[in-house]
């Protein structure tokens, strides 16, 4: 072969490699472009949402942070980062948790998921859910551990609005009609021994309708507002005070109280909410009146009749009084003796105003 063949073949080699080299550098070229891209993407996603990308290496507990999670903790990007500094932003309680969760994820080389509050670097409070998962070398030790951090303060604002109108009656800030049933209905589920609740209270006010007519809606709810407070500030000690209706409110107490202390919580309870309530120049007068029952072994429904029965006993007795339930409050008068061969009279339970079952007669 002569020294211009292979001078020609080397060429052509030369060339071949040249064009693969060049085609690689393409190809290399369209990925860094495309992973640019890509990155690009997942930051304008990530800032959108809120969401950043943290690790700690466990060897020095060194953290890396993307600029998302320096925004949220309203750091400077790309300042130095201090573990224990960091964890500072942490209350006591959120931090024990996530160091409960991580640790727990270290020793069984998982991860866990944790909504926690923080106080940023400006003295912000916020809401963050973190994701981590833990890294593991060959010889499955544990050198890494990293996630996610979101900010999710305002998906945490509209879940604790949305709860607080689940359970809480707006107008008066006492929890509402539903919680009220709910919390009733536990009553039944308990041994008697060990029922938290002793006695159910029902206030409803005397004189509000005359209010309503004479001053409007708009004042009448003013006085609810007030009374609400003066009850929540009297039964600070109950399980729970709600309102149950317009101008009605249920109480329910402690299996700690004796008859004595229930009785002068209700005198209470009358005192406060019979002292005039004075609003927009006018001081208005109402008063209350106050059923009791014990819970003894009555289901609630039971209960609740016995407290309504009591109640409308003290409206009987000149309202602005209270009444602890007795067996004969049931019958204000007696059943008239049925024809001979006749059925007895059958007493069924209907629904009163509230919408609780009461008994009524057959």
């Amino acid at each position: 072969m002569t020294s211009i063949s292979v001078r020609r073949r080397d060429e052509v080699i030369i060339a071949r490699q040249q064009a693969k080299l060049d085609a690689q550098a393409l190809l290399i070229k369209q990925q860094t472009a495309a992973l640019a891209h890509s990155r690009k993407i997942f930051e304008r996603a990530s800032a959108a949402a809120r969401i950043g990308v943290w690790e700690c290496n466990l060897e020095d507990q060194t953290l890396v942070w993307t600029d998302v999670v320096y925004d949220i903790f309203e750091l400077p990007r790309g300042s130095a980062l201090d573990r224990t500094e960091i964890l500072e932003c942490y209350p006591q309680a959120s931090r024990k948790t996530l160091e409960m969760l991580r640790s727990r994820a270290l020793e069984e080389r998982s991860g866990f998921s944790l909504d926690a509050e923080i106080t940023t670097m400006k003295g912000r409070l916020r809401w963050i859910r973190i994701t981590a998962t833990v890294e593991c070398d060959d010889d499955d030790a544990a050198v890494r551990i990293f996630g996610m951090k979101q900010d999710i303060t305002e998906e945490k604002i509209i879940s604790d609005q949305m709860r607080y109108l689940a359970e809480f009656d707006v107008m008066t800030g006492l929890r509402n009609r539903s919680q009220f049933q709910s919390r009733l209905s536990d009553i039944s589920g308990c041994e008697a021994d060990r029922n938290p609740i002793g006695a159910l209270m029902l206030v409803d006010l005397d004189g509000f309708k005359q209010v309503n007519d004479t001053y409007g809606h708009a004042l009448g709810d003013q006085c609810l507002t007030e009374v609400a407070q003066r009850l929540g500030k009297a039964c600070r000690e109950a399980e729970l005070v709600a309102r149950i209706g317009g101008d009605e409110f249920g109480v329910l107490l402690g299996a700690h109280l004796d008859q004595r202390a229930i009785e002068e919580l209700a005198g209470t309870i009358v005192a406060a909410l019979s002292r005039p309530v004075d609003r927009c120049g006018h001081s208005l007068e109402l008063g209350a009146s106050v059923g009791i029952a014990r819970v003894d072994a009555w289901t609630p429904s039971e209960l609740f009749i016995h407290a309504d029965a009591a109640l409308y006993a003290a409206k009987a007795a000149g309202r602005n009084t209270f009444r602890m339930f007795e067996p004969a409050m049931m019958q204000t008068t007696a059943d008239p003796a049925p024809p001979p061969g006749a059925a007895a009279p059958i007493r069924l339970m209907g629904t009163d105003r509230r919408g609780f079952r009461r008994a009524c007669p057959g």
